[in-house]
């Protein structure tokens, strides 16, 4: 696009970009589609159409964009075949529901400290690198200042290891921690090492925790250790990427938001503020589809809630996309009851209760017998699918709602379904 510049001179003097062709069985196609290719009044979009007036222009872009404005500029044609970021707006991106927990959002900014996080900053920081950034880091280093007070970062990073263990006690995979700026990541991965020094490992290949930021010249020796070369990024990436890699929790500022898909990935700790574009694609990264998995999670330490409301109403067209993200993890917990219910129902009968309170190994096997021989004797043949389902749905909201006390009163139980789940799986395939 950068070829379509023109001096400062032309620009000066209102001259146009000079005319390159007039046919029409032109095509212009452009991958990553962002900004520089719709700002048709003065921007490099605007002198492509000077030079190929009658060419036609396809664009590709996984960024969602206001319905308003997309739809003013051109015809849109919503295509989910080509690719998975092939979409309009970002809710195709998501594969499942993303479910949304508000933790430990003490951070109350006065107003002249939010005035700071406008428009601008928002637009400019959304692509903009480390230089572009660090220019602008002034107007919000109040802002920062308070995010990334000490006490507090103590605080959160013994929220996300409380929060984190619970949920990958039931739940195998991944998170990523966005963070508001890198020094808040280097703190934040210190206070969290601190609590768990096991997690921590000055080898690459190695480690359940790693920061991920870009590094600068300016930089101290505090961020050396996490400032690393594309191809040392591109192989952390692909740790990141492997279900059965140790490395289970990645800190990052702005990278990894988007073009990174680890189906894995099911937990995204938020203590930055985002709207909009960016937020969309930011909780894209937790909603894959993948195994077992029941959805997303968001954790929410510093309040989005109303910005993924109003960007929910921008970049979304339909009422059951809204439900499906931003649903918050209360409804798993009511979920779960539910299930927890059927399938104490469909058990009805089998005295399986109490073997479980018994506290005897031997009488919780003769109970998960018991309930097998009840399942596959009885005279409903679907009974045996039915337990199948309802335990399957249990386990998933169990595991978006295990960092609530209410939940846990649940486990004992569960456990006990799913050891029978289990052996009625292996019954019906011999």
């Amino acid at each position: 696009m950068q070829k379509f510049g023109l001096t400062k001179e032309d620009r000066d003097a209102g001259r146009k970009f000079p005319m390159l062709s007039e046919r029409r069985n032109i095509i212009v196609i452009a991958d990553e589609a962002h900004r520089t290719q719709y700002d048709l009044i003065d921007g490099l979009a605007a002198n492509l159409r000077d030079a190929l007036p009658n060419a036609a222009f396809i664009g590709f872009t996984g960024t969602p964009y206001r319905r308003t404005v997309l739809d003013s500029l051109t015809q849109v044609i919503h295509v989910d075949v080509l690719t998975e970021d092939c979409t309009r707006v970002a809710v195709s991106l998501l594969n499942g529901r993303v479910y949304y927990e508000a933790r430990l959002a003490k951070v109350e900014l006065p107003e002249e400290a939010r005035a700071v996080l406008d428009t601008e900053f928002d637009e400019v920081t959304e692509l903009a690198e480390t230089e572009t950034r660090e220019r602008m880091k002034t107007r919000w280093a109040r802002v920062e200042a308070v995010v990334g007070a000490e006490k507090r970062i103590s605080d959160v990073a013994a929220d996300i290891i409380e929060h984190w263990e619970k949920r990958r006690s039931a739940l195998t995979g991944k998170a990523l921690i966005v963070c508001m700026s890198r020094r808040i990541c280097i703190d934040l991965y210190n206070a969290i090492v601190k609590l768990r020094p096991e997690w921590h490992s000055d080898d690459d290949n190695a480690g359940t925790i790693k920061v991920v930021i870009t590094g600068s010249a300016a930089d101290g020796p505090e961020f050396a250790p996490h400032v690393r070369n594309k191809q040392a990024r591109r192989e952390l990436k692909e740790r990141a990427k492997n279900p059965d890699d140790e490395l289970e929790l990645v800190i990052v500022r702005d990278m990894w938001l988007t073009g990174f898909d680890s189906p894995s990935m099911h937990t995204m700790y938020v203590d930055k503020p985002m709207r909009g574009a960016g937020l969309m694609q930011a909780i894209a990264r937790v909603n894959r589809t993948f195994r077992d998995k029941p959805g997303g999670l968001v954790v929410d330490y510093i309040g989005i809630a109303e910005s993924l409301r109003a960007a929910l109403t921008d970049y979304t067209e339909r009422d059951r996309d809204r439900q499906e993200v931003g649903a918050p993890v209360e409804e798993a917990l009511a979920l779960l009851e539910e299930k927890h219910e059927i399938l104490c129902e469909l058990l009805y009968g089998c005295p399986w209760r109490e073997a479980l309170d018994s506290d005897s190994d031997r009488a919780r096997i003769e109970a998960i017998m018991a309930a097998l021989e009840h399942l596959l004797g009885a005279s409903e043949m679907d009974l045996p699918d039915r337990f199948l389902h309802h335990a399957r749905i249990a386990g998933q909201a169990f595991s978006l709602a295990v960092s609530s006390p209410e939940a846990l009163r649940f486990r004992d139980d569960l456990a006990f379904f799913q050891a029978v789940a289990l052996e009625l799986r292996r019954a019906r395939a011999r």
